[in-house]
């Protein structure tokens, strides 16, 4: 008589993890590109000029049994008391409250007036316990890695931070490893989102975010910051192979309008047709654009058009 052998033993497979985890720093220090860098596609626009993102942006990646939801965060604003920037500070505040890690994003090497302020924002009642990872963006810009050391020690005597991160996010090895850092302080629970979610804002929300960037971009330091953009019309065709979508883009005085439609309509010839091939190669669909411009003088300084306009 052959022995029985009774079936191998499964294995128990990992424990899902899932956390939110805040992006934070001062204006313009990238946490637009580290958030596109961790999504691993372009969900939060970038540019060289500071207050570009106005929103919480939710950017989501599985890793494994690990779900890392981030949060990119406007800019905490300093220097100016308008409702726009009121606006754009309650919601870095709100995000910091409902997080499990929060990333403090800095440039390795540098850290001036502006980081400390928001640095002391985490120090604040309520956020003390939280876990702070420093993450040292930009490492690539330093040319001779020794003369960090001084550097990351001064920012030791400045927090109690739970892990000190180097890195550069345009190097995937770097965006890998922040991932195993990450990791563990992921509370053990199911997903939030399903394993190829990316984000949780629709096509209409990340069209007028990328309207606004080429705006930014085309005109640099010509047009303020207080510049918006509405989606007006929003039309699928198709099964969702053609859309015909109508913005606005809003400024607050009639030279602001000179300046994005620029001589003889060029500028904003240009500003629609990278946004429209850059709306095509997101959506994997056509996409026909019309932009207007309109002026709405103080509309920053209005929190009823800050409403109307969506910011929170």
């Amino acid at each position: 008589m052959q022995p029985t052998s009774s079936p191998p033993a499964e294995l128990p497979q990992p424990a899902q993890r899932c956390g939110l985890i805040a992006i934070v720093g001062r204006p313009n220090v990238g946490k637009s590109t580290l958030m596109n860098a961790l999504v691993g596609q372009k969900i939060s626009i970038t540019s060289n000029k500071a207050q570009t993102t106005r929103h919480r942006i939710t950017g989501v990646r599985t890793v494994g049994e690990a779900q890392f939801v981030f949060v990119d965060t406007p800019g905490f604003q300093t220097r100016h008391a308008a409702a726009l920037n009121r606006s754009l500070n309650r919601a870095v505040v709100g995000t910091l409250s409902d997080v499990d890690v929060v990333l403090f994003l800095v440039e390795a090497g540098r850290f001036g007036i502006d980081d400390a302020k928001v640095l002391a924002l985490l120090q604040g009642e309520g956020l003390k316990h939280k876990p702070v990872v420093l993450v040292a963006n930009k490492l690539d810009t330093i040319h001779r890695r020794a003369d960090l050391l001084p550097w990351l020690k001064s920012m030791q005597d400045r927090h109690n931070f739970a892990e000190y991160v180097p890195m550069s996010a345009h190097k995937a090895a770097d965006v890998d490893r922040l991932f195993e850092i990450l990791k563990p302080y992921l509370p053990e629970q199911p997903w939030y989102y399903d394993q190829d979610m990316l984000t949780d804002r629709s096509e209409k929300f990340l069209a007028s975010e990328i309207i606004r960037e080429k705006l930014f971009r085309l005109t640099g330091d010509e047009l303020p910051y207080t510049s918006t953009v509405i989606i007006d019309k929003w039309e699928e065709e198709e099964g969702g192979l053609k859309r015909r979508i109508s913005a606005s883009i809003v400024v607050e005085r009639d030279a602001h309008k000179g300046m994005i439609i620029g001589e003889k309509g060029e500028r904003l010839k240009r500003i629609g047709s990278e946004a429209r091939q850059e709306m095509e190669r997101l959506m994997e669909a056509k996409v026909f654009l019309e932009l207007w411009v309109k002026v709405r003088s103080g509309w920053a300084d209005s929190e009823e058009h800050l409403r109307s306009y969506g910011y929170e």
